[in-house]
């Protein structure tokens, strides 16, 4: 996503307080607004969900721990919502600078859970978000083996086949094919440098 605008909400705006450009990303960092992110994400113009999860914590009287146990039911409901109309959901930031393995450890929770990213503080930060939230060459060649797999399936009458004694069907496609074109996004990006 390239040029978001930043709209930190604390519940459902009034209709003369919307956003208009397209590219406008709602930050969800406060309680009141995972509470009604239905009626948030109603809104025309969004293009994204940030989770704003330190605003969240303080909102919530949490305490910060590495595992983020206190913010998984809104992590979650934030997700849900952001799914349900179809946007990309990007997870909140890592505070701490100096612990390289805990931000590693939170975007893996990120992508586990569901997020398409996550929001950074610093540039040492994107490497190992990039690792992370980017398929791996290992899930790119299987999402390239179960299509084509299952285009000889559904070619020979079949709407399901066995791979490596996994049943693969078309909700599996779908998404295979998300990671390949995300592979081939990331590809075409770094090529343009």
């Amino acid at each position: 996503m390239s040029a978001l605008a930043a709209w930190t909400i604390e519940r459902a705006p009034a209709d003369d307080d919307l956003p208009t450009d397209r590219r406008t990303a709602a930050d969800t960092g406060r309680a009141g607004a995972v509470v009604d992110a239905e009626t948030v994400l109603e809104i025309a113009g969004l293009a994204a969900l940030v989770v704003g999860t330190s605003d969240l914590t303080k909102d919530l009287h949490a305490v910060s721990t590495s595992d983020r146990l206190p913010l998984l039911t809104s992590l979650s409901l934030a997700i849900l919502a952001a799914r349900a109309h179809g946007l990309t959901v990007l997870d909140g930031v890592h505070l701490n600078l100096s612990d390289d393995e805990g931000f590693a450890a939170s975007c893996r929770q990120g992508r586990e859970l569901g997020f398409d990213g996550k929001t950074l503080i610093h540039p040492k930060q994107i490497a190992a978000a990039n690792a992370v939230f980017a398929p791996s060459a290992e899930e790119i060649e299987w999402s390239r083996r179960i299509i084509a797999a299952h285009a000889e399936a559904v070619a020979a009458g079949k709407g399901m086949v066995l791979v490596d004694g996994r049943l693969i069907e078309n909700l599996h496609v779908e998404n295979a094919r998300r990671l390949v074109a995300l592979a081939e996004e990331i590809d075409r990006l770094s090529a343009a440098g």
